[in-house]
Formats: C-alpha cells, structure tokens, sequence
C-alpha cells in the first residue's frame, strides 16, 4: 500500500509530504480542515503554524533510518469553531517521506477549561460570604464587644451570608448528583401534574410575601410520565421560584401544563409546562447563557435574592436526564417564559 493510499483510509486528518517536501496525498478529513487543490504543492502553503512547521523540519533532519515522531499544537477552524489539534509528525522508513496526524483535541481542552472556570467561580462566590464573616468576626471581638445593638444586627447578616454558602454547597451536590446520573434515563412513573400542584402550594407564602399572584392551569388531571419525582420537584420549584422573586412584584406568575398527543421536539406524546411571569423580562443576548454555571443576567440583584447562579444550570440537566427539552423566551418589559417539554412514553428520545 502507497503513503497516498494508506491516508484515505484513516478517520482522522493525515496529510503525506513526499521528500521533496511537496504534499503527496491529504485524505477528505484533512481537505475539510486545509482546503482542497493542495496536493503538489509545498508544505508550508498549508501548514503555516511554525510550532507544526518546526516539529516538521525536525522531522525532516532526523538521520536516515530514525522514525521518531515530532508532535505540535495546531489550531485550526471548521463551521466556525475553533478547534485544537496535536499533530503528529511520523518519518516514513526509506525515502517515503512524512506523514502528519491530526488528532482532535478540543473536547479534552474544553473540558480543562471548564473545570478551571468552575473553581474559579467557586472560588471567588465563596470568598465574598467567608471575607464578611471573617471581617464581622474581627468587629464582634473589638468594637463591637460592648454594642448589643452593633452586635445583633451583624450576627444577622453573619447568618445570612453562613445560608447563602449553605445553599451554594447544596446547589453544587445537586449538580454533582444530577450530572452523574444524566445518562440513566429514569423509570417510575410520577403524575407531574400533582408535582405542579404540590409546588405550587408549598410556595405559596413566598408569593403572598411579595404580593404575586400565582396561578396553575391544566393541573386538574393526572400526567403521568417516566421521572424522579423529586428531581422534577427540584425543576418545578426553582423555575417557580424563580418567577416569583425576579417577576413584578405584585404581578403574577403562571404556570400551565397542556397534553399534547404529538410534540414535534420529541417525536411522540408528552406534556410542556409553561412558567410565565410579568418581569422586566431578559435582553436576547443573555438568554443562550442563561443555563451556564453561575451566569447571572444581574450579579447584585440575584445574590441579594439569594441565588447561586447554579438552579437553570441543575435544571438543564435534569430535563436532559428526562430526554425533555428546556426553551426560554423572553421580551424586555413583556416578561419571561421557561417551557420544559416531557415526554410521555418510555420510548428513548434522541
């Protein structure tokens, strides 16, 4: 088999340079990432990164019979994504010249990223509570020693900022949990309509505290379906929750459940639970990163409501484990709404 032969047999982007280092043969994946009409021409008018062009004159100098692979960073670019690849340069035994390798290395790099950009905010939503406490603690102990007033009314904020490290911790389990799990798709079967109902009236003092109404339609009859009962709990209360503390105070929010015999989204029966409240409403360019970890459309005024940034983030995932979809639709001054879409059978929704 001849070097151009053997790349268009491989999956991944594997580029042949002939001797006189002209490329020989590119396979379809590696035309996808260079462009086409590059075969007979030199190297360099393909391969311009000079962390890829050193690996490859490095390669080139290796004493003849050496095959000892070099190996660089690319960066490259395809649908508008950018992508990392680890290129491989391989010496060819006699004068068959190199091969280049293409692996694609952009989900393990996004994934690092990730993991640093959660510690990261982790660590800065943690150390704003522990920097009050700490700076109350030092206050308690000096001047404040003597002042019973002083004293009462920072050991209320010290307990407020010890609760929101509390749910910040629980959120984070949450998370942790659901995204463990995400790929079991659940079995029993809840009548979601009665979970509605259920957190609906559990937060119902929250409503009543701010003056907004809130209001359930389509809960009269059972719906069943395959779920966790407590983690569509979990779903419900945080985006009625949400609506309550974020919409109009003294509006009201509304929550309907509809039956659908067919949901084009989920190629079958389910239900849509619709959360509608009478907000401000969420600018368009916040509402794609709406259910990323700790992304806040106003910092100052989720934190002073008590929120982790982590509750859209958990119920993400959650209607994901319940092969469901999320759609979040909002105008500013016209309020928001969060549609979460469940499937009725068993049947496995791609």
């Amino acid at each position: 088999m001849t070097p151009a032969d053997f790349v268009q047999t491989v999956p991944v982007p594997l580029v042949h340079i002939r001797r006189d280092a002209r490329i020989g043969a590119m396979n379809a994946r590696a035309a996808q990432l260079f462009g086409v009409g590059l075969v007979g021409r030199h190297y360099i008018t393909a391969l311009r990164q000079p962390a890829l062009l050193e690996a490859i004159e490095s390669a080139q100098g290796q004493s003849p019979g050496e095959t000892a692979p070099t190996s660089a960073r690319y960066l490259g670019q395809e649908a508008g994504r950018e992508l990392v690849f680890t290129a491989t340069v391989t010496p060819l035994s006699g004068d068959e010249g190199l091969l280049v390798a293409f692996e694609d290395v952009t989900p393990y790099e996004e994934a690092g990223q990730m993991r640093s950009d959660f510690v990261a905010n982790v660590s800065h939503e943690l150390r704003t509570p522990l920097t009050a406490l700490s700076g109350f603690i030092e206050t308690l102990r000096g001047p404040a020693r003597d002042d019973p007033e002083a004293r009462d009314r920072f050991l209320d904020i010290m307990e407020r900022e010890a609760a929101r490290m509390n749910r910040l911790v629980q959120d984070l389990l949450s998370l942790s949990r659901v995204e463990d799990i995400e790929r079991m798709r659940p079995t029993d079967r809840v009548d979601v309509a009665q979970i509605v109902t259920s957190v609906a009236i559990g937060l119902g003092p929250l409503a009543e505290g701010r003056g907004v109404r809130l209001l359930t339609a389509g809960c009269d009859a059972p719906a069943e379906l395959p779920g966790d009962a407590d983690q569509l709990t979990q779903v419900f209360t945080n985006l009625i929750e949400n609506g309550i503390k974020y919409g109009r105070e003294g509006g009201s929010v509304t929550v309907t459940l509809t039956r659908h015999e067919t949901l084009a989204a989920l190629r079958g029966p389910g239900v849509t639970i619709e959360v509608a409240d009478e907000g401000e409403g969420i600018s368009q360019h916040h509402l794609a990163r709406l259910t990323e970890r700790f992304y806040r459309v106003d910092n100052h005024r989720s934190r002073g409501m008590g929120g982790t940034g982590l509750g859209l983030a958990i119920v993400k995932h959650i209607v994901n484990r319940h092969r469901g979809r999320l759609r979040i639709t909002s105008e500013q001054g016209q309020g928001s709404r969060f549609t979460v879409s469940l499937p009725m059978n068993s049947a496995r929704v791609a």
